[in-house]
């Protein structure tokens, strides 16, 4: 878990964030995420192609559209996605990526509800992409009592490991 931690520390030191899979349609744990990183001092870009602005900012439909370049990404969305946004990662030199899944980095346990790709994962350690798999930024900063308990059970139960 010294490796999580390590690695959570390394993208929560970086200050700009594009956060893929905002939604105006429903809150979601992708519109914390992009509201708890604003609200302690990170510059944020919400991206998603479907809508022109989240949150009175604008919504950019992919990485390359943002003005200036991410230093990390955040995403919660449909793995097909995820694989979409690495391939952007690499070609835009975007170093820290963090895939989200709400049951930790225990690959197979969150089938259905994960936005890890492993084609993805081998793509960023492929191209020095320091990439969480799984997990989520609302356990580590700031974190609410449910993320906070979320990640002392996965912590119990070895769900926050990575290879």
């Amino acid at each position: 878990m010294a490796k999580l931690d390590s690695m959570v520390q390394d993208f929560l030191a970086q200050k700009k964030i594009a956060v893929v899979g905002v939604s105006d349609q429903r809150e979601t744990g992708c519109n914390l995420a992009y509201n708890n990183f604003k609200r302690n001092g990170y510059r944020v870009f919400p991206v998603n192609p479907r809508i022109s602005t989240f949150d009175g900012a604008p919504c950019y439909p992919d990485l390359k559209s943002i003005p200036e370049k991410p230093e990390a990404v955040f995403i919660l969305a449909n793995p097909r996605v995820t694989d979409q946004i690495v391939q952007q990662c690499v070609e835009l030199g975007i170093k820290h990526v963090w895939m989200h899944c709400m049951m930790g980095t225990k690959p197979g346990l969150a089938a259905g509800i994960t936005s890890v790709s492993p084609e993805a994962v081998a793509l960023c350690k492929a191209n020095g992409i320091v990439v969480i798999p799984g997990s989520c930024p609302n356990q580590f900063l700031d974190p609410d009592f449910g993320h906070k308990m979320m990640q002392s059970v996965w912590r119990l139960f070895g769900f926050l490991k990575v290879d």
